[in-house]
């Protein structure tokens, strides 16, 4: 059964924006390729982090919902990690909004 779920992928801050755009593709060729299918992509912008990590200080935001089958998100943020244009990722399953009962 495909479940639905969020990625929120921070790319690094030094990123320029046409490379942003590619590699936004290349995530969703990516979930693509896995069997699933991408409902929406969201630019949360430029952010700080709270402190630094690996010696950024921030990242460029993006959340991408999608469905994919269970079985396969393991294999997913497997790749995520080999992609070297991905700071970090996290995914989680995100909540289906039931259809409000007939009247």
């Amino acid at each position: 059964m495909m479940n639905k779920y969020e990625a929120m992928i921070i790319f690094p801050d030094t990123l320029k924006e046409e490379s942003l755009d590619a590699s936004l593709d290349k995530v969703v060729a990516e979930i693509e390729k896995s069997g699933g299918t991408v409902e929406a992509k969201t630019r949360l912008g430029r952010r700080s982090f709270a402190r630094p990590m690996d010696k950024h200080t921030g990242g460029q935001y993006m959340v991408v919902t999608f469905r994919l089958d269970g079985d396969k998100i393991t294999a997913l943020q497997g790749r995520f990690k080999l992609n070297e244009e991905i700071f970090r990722a996290q995914i989680v399953r995100a909540p289906e909004v039931a259809a409000a009962p007939a009247q």
